[in-house]
């Protein structure tokens, strides 16, 4: 029998966004998935009852569980480096001490650079600003400073911003003022940004976990195509079959009501008109000739999936 098929797997963060739609993927398949968790239900596991048995029974770990960056920050900057850091690190040592044979880190685009000019490459030399940033790259140097015994791999994932069904953000908040025929007043910026499909996620973390062909490292993982924002609201307008106006609004007096929005609530404020109008275009191409496959599915493709889950 083929032994890919009877994989135990190791997942942490399984109850969140990319752990649940992983579950979906899977789930057709005879893999056993072991979701760890800080508040585990029936069947889960705690951080404290994850002992080495249980490591020498399975062959991956899927760390996703972190601390993610929010547009409204209620977490203390310490609380970032003892998640995204501290439990990284004590996962990784266990990982290290047992059987287990491939260790799946999901860390960030956010670990190499805050701002993007040109196209973010695994080669950029990692210069994050933010806690959350840091946090992540602290616990990749750690992770890539431990000596790498034979027969093991690991692999540290940089996805740039994640969408699909059970998408929480700024998708969310597009789809609902063009779905309710409020003009996209932001058309005086133009940019261009990278997506991933949680789907293409899926897809490359089964080809790690298949193919042992793949070297350890970096791999960015993004969709092959980015898209403006402007072309992002077109396709939401095609979706929901509303008319489409576009605003060009001064870019100083949305600065101003963005600011605005840092004090009042509002559905705009600084952080949201950055991550909706700055320039971030990730590159994909090392982690496709890794894997000597194209992604399955297209930037547009995606989109559409992830706003016909709203």
């Amino acid at each position: 029998m083929n032994r890919t098929k009877m994989l135990n797997i190791i997942i942490t963060g399984g109850s969140g966004f990319v752990g649940g739609n992983l579950f979906k993927y899977f789930k057709n398949q005879k893999r056993i998935f072991l979701n760890i968790s800080r508040t585990p239900k029936k069947g889960e596991l705690s951080y404290e009852n994850l002992k080495m048995e249980v490591w020498n029974q399975s062959n991956i770990c899927i760390h996703l569980a972190g601390n993610n960056h929010q547009i409204k920050n209620k977490i203390k900057d310490q609380e970032y480096f003892e998640v995204n850091t501290e439990l990284t690190k004590r996962l990784f040592n266990q990982f290290l001490q047992s059987a287990c044979e491939t260790f799946i880190y999901m860390s960030s685009v956010k670990a190499a650079a805050d701002t993007v000019n040109g196209v973010l490459t695994e080669e950029i030399v990692p210069n994050p600003k933010t806690v959350y940033g840091l946090s992540k790259l602290k616990a990749e140097q750690y992770l890539l400073s431990q000596p790498l015994p034979e027969g093991k791999r690991l692999y540290i994932l940089r996805p740039c911003m994640v969408h699909g069904p059970g998408n929480k953000g700024n998708l969310n908040l597009l789809y609902s003022f063009v779905s309710k025929g409020i003009p996209y007043p932001f058309g005086a910026y133009q940019n261009q940004r990278s997506f991933l499909s949680v789907e293409n996620l899926c897809f490359v973390i089964k080809e790690i976990i298949e193919n042992k062909n793949i070297p350890s490292g970096i791999y960015n993982v993004a969709d092959n195509q980015p898209l403006s924002t402007i072309n992002l609201v077109r396709i939401i307008g095609e979706i929901t079959s509303k008319p489409l106006r576009i605003l060009k609004i001064p870019k100083y007096i949305i600065i101003l009501i963005a600011k605005l929005g840092n004090v009042i609530p509002m559905p705009i404020n600084t952080d949201r008109l950055v991550k909706l109008t700055e320039n971030y275009v990730v590159s994909n191409e090392k982690i496709k000739r890794a894997m000597k496959k194209e992604l399955p599915i297209s930037t547009k493709q995606g989109i559409i999936y992830t706003l016909q889950s709203f």
